[in-house]
Formats: C-alpha cells, structure tokens, sequence
C-alpha cells in the first residue's frame, strides 16, 4: 500500500511578540494562512521496522529531519512495529518562514496514521506534533487559524479567498538570533480575533520580527522595497520569505514575472481547508469558525 499527500506551506499574515515565558518562549499571536501549494510526501508500507526517507536533503541528518523524528514518534503508537519508505519531494524554501518542516512533519504523522491503520484523532496527533515544534499543530489540524500562546492555542477561521506572491532572497535566517535580539519587540498589545475579523485593515497589525530582520539582513529588507512599489507586503514569520496579496491570480504572476534575479518564487492560492485534509478526509465539516 502506497499514499501520495501535500505538505501546504503557510503564511504568518501577521505576527505579534505579546511577552516572554520564564522559560524563554516568547508568547506570540498570529494567523495562519495556509496555501495550495508546497513540498510532497509518498508513504510505501515496508516489511520490517525501518523508516527510510528518500530525499534530496544533504544538508539535513537523517535522523534530525522532523519526518524521520514524526515518524518514529508515530511508531510508538504502533500496536505492533510497522515501518514505512517516505520519498520528500521539496518545494519550499528552507529557513523560509513558511512552515516547510513543520508540514512535512505534520502530513507525516496524517500520512502514517492512514497507512498503518492507527485511527488516532486529530487532537491526538496534534499533541504529538506538538512535541517536534509549535507550528506543527496547525498542519496537523489543516485548517487556517488564529493563534496564541507560543502559537499552538488555535482557533480556526474563515478568511476571504486572496492570491499571494510569495519571494524569498538568496540567504538564510537564523531565528534564535532574530528571537533572542535586544531590540525584538516584546510587548505588543494584544487584540481579539474579532477585532481582526470585523476591522480587517482598519486594525493595525505588523510583523514584529520584521524591523530585526531588516537591520541584520539587507537582502530581505531590499526585497520586502522592490516589492512594496507593487502592493503592500510583509515577512512572514522570522523570514526570509517575503509576500503580498491580490484578488486575482493574474495580478500575482504578473509582480512575480517581474522578480529580481537571485530570487526565488511562487503564487499560490490561500485556502482555509489544508489540501491534505482534504485529500484524507474530503467530508470533514468545520464547525465553530470564525469568518472574515
């Protein structure tokens, strides 16, 4: 048995640094905007334990790349050992802020718990996620979401259907040091989703690691100003991924045809429903969530 899933990548349309844990996690709020495009993943059902992935990743040790470490996670929930060959056919950007690691992991865990028959939940699996990083849990639920806390408090919602051209420069963010820089704002004030919802523009909201971001990399600062002469745009999450909004596709491709050289690209489309969601479960129904 075999099974082909997408890894959405996602889009932080905002990002709000609220104040800092005892123990260092910075408390955040944020939306999640998940897209229809990004890395995929094949499971095949093996003969024995091994969980071999297939990818062109040299850069990332096997066995600390997040969908070798999900699903070894993943196996200790096995009523019996099962393993599995996973090929990763990478689209995103890594560094990129856009969730790359953390959906691949995710769709892992969906992906594994379909192939070896667990029929664990979805809240299940996004206490699991939850353990290989605070991004992981909005993937595993596959739906666009309000987020607080160190970012895994999600509350889905419904936002309006928009193109996004999305940029990335030819350099790599570290984020603890973006995080754990002086001047990171720390304490913005925190606003209500219905705030967000109702006001839309007309509420201020910023990506706090942004201005840190821009001082130590000129690369995105450089690129977040050629893009700002087509369309307002921001970074998402610590970077050092760039993007902008439009109603339609073709006012998308048209900004992204004009790129300047050295960086990379994409259009997507902003979804409310993960794709693999709705490749695995094409009857779920989503109830309680906000609308914009």
């Amino acid at each position: 048995m075999s099974l082909t899933l997408p890894a959405p990548a996602k889009l932080n349309l905002f990002l709000h640094i609220t104040g800092r844990r005892n123990d260092g996690y910075h408390l955040l709020q944020t939306v999640f905007q998940l897209l229809d495009f990004g890395d995929e993943l094949s499971f095949s059902l093996r003969d024995d334990e091994q969980i071999l992935l297939h990818s062109e990743l040299a850069d990332v040790p096997t066995e600390q790349n997040l969908v070798v470490r999900a699903a070894r996670l993943l196996q200790n929930h096995c009523p019996f050992p099962q393993g599995a060959d996973i090929t990763l056919a990478k689209h995103l950007p890594m560094g990129g802020g856009l969730g790359g690691g953390s959906s691949d992991a995710a769709t892992t865990l969906l992906g594994l718990n379909r192939l070896w028959d667990l029929q664990l939940s979805v809240d299940e699996l996004a206490r699991l996620g939850l353990q290989l990083g605070a991004d992981v849990p909005v993937f595993v639920r596959g739906h666009s979401s309000w987020a607080e806390g160190i970012g895994e408090q999600l509350t889905p919602i419904e936002l309006p259907t928009q193109w996004f051209v999305v940029l990335t420069p030819d350099c790599s963010i570290n984020t603890a040091e973006i995080f754990n820089a002086e001047q990171l704002t720390r304490n913005t004030p925190a606003i209500t989703i219905a705030a967000f919802l109702q006001g839309g523009s007309q509420i201020a909201t910023r990506n706090d690691c942004q201005p840190v971001v821009e001082q130590g990399y000129p690369a995105v600062k450089n690129l977040l100003e050629w893009l700002s002469t087509h369309a307002a745009c921001r970074m998402t999450g610590t970077g050092a991924s760039v993007f902008a909004a439009f109603s339609t596709r073709e006012q998308a491709e048209a900004v992204l045809a004009q790129k300047p050289s050295g960086v990379s690209g994409f259009v997507a489309k902003g979804v409310n429903m993960s794709p693999v969601h709705r490749q695995l479960q094409p009857e779920t129904n989503y109830r309680g969530i906000a609308k914009r």
